[in-house]
């Protein structure tokens, strides 16, 4: 099973490392894209551009359509869309130069499974957000006893809660096929949330 935070088909990408997806990796730790045309005037009649980048734990970064139409600027905590509930992240680069990125990493802007930023993350969402970031350490060395009273032959290297709570992801190594089914079961008793388990590499464990 690999990782899926590269995949492009919903508007995600890997944060610069040009592979396109190809490496599997959502950390590759490269040096964000300076947006330039922020100390630019622009026409009265400029219209924003309508999707921007988001980022989230382990420099994973996606792209999400700006729906509402919000005033967004770098930096700016944002509440998005997810397959269940939803998420927090971090604006990263808005305006036109997500045209650029959206062009290097192969994105369609029309792409109808693009997720959507829903509002500007409220303080109380916040808090609710760093309630569950504040855990997650102690959910890690959990996860791992689960894992190592399984006898499995992999190690949980991160962990990482939705903004609502509502899912939470398990980042693992491993030599070779995992059955996860029991594991499942007992992260679910255990997190009373979704599970999701991706596969990275030993590489990418080292840049988390």
């Amino acid at each position: 099973m690999g990782c899926g935070s590269c995949g492009n088909n919903n508007g995600s990408h890997s944060p610069g490392c040009g592979n396109n997806g190809a490496c599997s990796t959502g950390s590759c730790n490269k040096l964000n894209v300076y947006n330039w045309l922020t100390d630019m005037v622009l026409p009265e009649d400029y219209e924003p551009f309508n999707i921007v980048e988001v980022r989230f734990k382990g420099s994973k970064k996606q792209f999400y359509k700006n729906v509402n139409h919000l005033e967004l600027f770098t930096g700016d905590k944002v509440i998005v869309d997810s397959d269940v509930g939803y998420d927090v992240g971090e604006v990263s680069l808005a305006g036109e130069l997500v045209k650029l990125q959206l062009k290097k990493y192969g994105i369609d802007e029309n792409n109808s499974e693009m997720r959507t930023i829903k509002n500007v993350a409220s303080e109380e969402e916040i808090e609710k957000y760093q309630k569950f970031k504040d855990i997650e350490q102690e959910s890690l060395e959990k996860a791992r006893t689960i894992a190592l009273q399984l006898r499995l032959k992999m190690k949980i290297s991160d962990i990482e809660y939705q903004g609502d709570g509502k899912k939470v992801t398990f980042y693992y190594t491993s030599e070779g096929r995992v059955d996860f089914r029991e594991l499942i079961r007992r992260y679910a008793t255990e997190f009373k949330s979704r599970i999701q388990m991706l596969q990275v590499s030993y590489r990418e464990e080292a840049s988390r």
